[in-house]
Formats: C-alpha cells, structure tokens, sequence
C-alpha cells in the first residue's frame, strides 16, 4: 500500500509508431497522470524492436508529464553492452524503477540470442551492475506462461527470478481472482514474499480480447466469453459489461489483501478510470 486511504496504483503504455500515436500516448497520460498514480511502465518489443521508442517514451513520461515512469528491459537478443548503456541512462537520467524481463523472441527468431537468457539473469546483471538504484519489477503469471513446460516448472521460476533481487511482481492479466490468490499462496508456501500486484485488462472490444488471450495464455470465464459473444458488434454494452465484471473482480482482490492494481491502459485512459471510479478509489 503507498498509503493508509489507497493502494499501488499504476498504468502500463506501449510506445507508437506513428506521431499521431505518440501524441495520443501522451495525452492519455496526462489524464491518468490527474489520479496521482504510482508509476507508468512502459513496453519493449520483442527483441529489442522497440528500444529507441521505448527510451524515448519513457524519458518524456518520467521528465515532462512528471510521474515516475518503469522501463520494460529485456534480455532476448541485447548483449551486455547494451544492456548496461541503457541501464546507464536511465540511471542518469533519475528513473528509479525496472520492469524486468525475459522479453519476447522476434517473429522467425527459434531461439533466444543474446548473452543473458532467463529473466532471473537479467535481475541478477541489473543488481550487479546498479546496486539497488532500481526498484526491479518481475512478471508472474498465475495461469502459467504460455511456453513453460508445466505449472511446478513456472512457480520455480517465478522463485528463481524473485531470488535473484527482484523487489515486486506484476502479473499477467486474468479473468479469474482465485488463480491470483492460488499462484500467491504456492509461491509463499516456497519461502517468497514478494510483493504480487495484479495486472488488470480492462474489457473494451472482444473479438481483439480474445485473439490476444490465446495468444498470452489468459483464460476468459466461458460465462463471461459467451456473454460478449451475444452483444455482437454492440461496443457499448460490451463496454458497460465488461466495466463491471473487472470492478467486480478487482473488489475481490483488493478485499484479499492485494497490494495494488497495474492497469495494461493500451494507450486509452477511460476504461481504467471507469473502473477507478467504480472501486472509489482516491486520487
């Protein structure tokens, strides 16, 4: 909790390709920004596509829209070098906080590059290298990473990772409070008290949720799946819905004992805030 009223509140971006996006990035921001939140974070692509827009993106949140701003670093297809020019420049340029990753393979990539392979190696080389100047996110994923071989395989690497000096977690999106709190009692049970903030999908389209949940391994509730199924192509009712059945489901994790909600924003403010207001959170 950051404070007694309030707990860790935070937005997630992913930097454009386009000015106009930009533009739109930064505005969306700003709005967030008047709800006082914790921190932004901010995407890399997969293997590093991203690096340059990243950077840049984050700078801009960090220095002129003034809320402390997280990086996403991975490990895939950077070299050491690389990785310490940038964890140099964030740490001159004052940002205080790392999302560390072991970050996506590049589309034809079959195996990772790079001299660090695993995101506990990455966690390890940026406290070697910076001492505890950055508070250092991990990923956790209570409904397994899509690529590891079985649920014990990825709460061992979940451990390894938080082992290796990582000072918090964010987790994956889902739909689904109990496997939040079933993945948070196994990784205690293993001698683990890391933080565990929830990630947070506001639901706005369906057919884009769906296709980007297969992908990333986040299990849609069949009720919930065949009640946006039925509104078709009725975006305000989809909207409405799916509003309420995350505030529901954030009430419920706030009420266990989370300590905090980080809101995957994809650049758009209102549905997050729909949500804030909903769970009365203060500014």
């Amino acid at each position: 909790m950051t404070s007694a009223n309030r707990p860790s509140i935070s937005f997630e971006f992913f930097p454009t390709k386009t000015e106009a996006g930009h533009e739109k990035l930064l505005t969306t921001a700003r709005r967030l920004a008047e709800y006082k939140p914790d921190f932004f974070s901010c995407t890399y692509g997969a293997g590093g596509s991203t690096r340059d827009r990243t950077l840049n993106t984050v700078l801009q949140l960090d220095g002129e829209v003034k809320v402390p701003t997280a990086p996403h670093l991975s490990c895939v297809g950077d070299s050491k070098t690389e990785l310490r020019e940038l964890l140099n420049i964030y740490k001159d340029a004052g940002i205080h906080r790392i999302v560390a990753l072991r970050g996506d393979l590049p589309s034809g990539m079959g195996m990772a590059s790079g001299e660090l392979r695993y995101a506990n190696e990455l966690v390890e080389f940026i406290r070697n290298e910076t001492g505890d100047h950055f508070h250092i996110e991990i990923a956790a994923y209570p409904e397994m990473h899509p690529q590891a071989r079985n649920f014990e395989d990825d709460l061992s690497n979940f451990v390894r990772k938080a082992q290796a000096g990582a000072d918090s977690a964010i987790t994956q999106y889902f739909f689904n409070a109990d496997c939040y709190f079933y993945f948070v009692e196994r990784v205690r049970k293993l001698g683990v008290d890391t933080p565990i903030v929830p990630g947070i999908m506001p639901i706005t389209n369906y057919s884009k949720l769906a296709r980007f949940s297969d992908a990333c391994g986040a299990e849609i509730p069949r009720w919930v799946r065949k009640q946006l199924e039925a509104y078709g192509d009725d975006m305000d009712s989809i909207q409405a819905f799916g509003t309420q059945v995350i505030s529901e489901m954030c009430e419920k994790l706030l009420a266990g004992g989370a300590p905090g909600l980080h809101f995957y924003t994809l650049n758009q403010a209102e549905p997050s805030l729909a949500i804030w207001e909903n769970l009365n959170l203060n500014r």
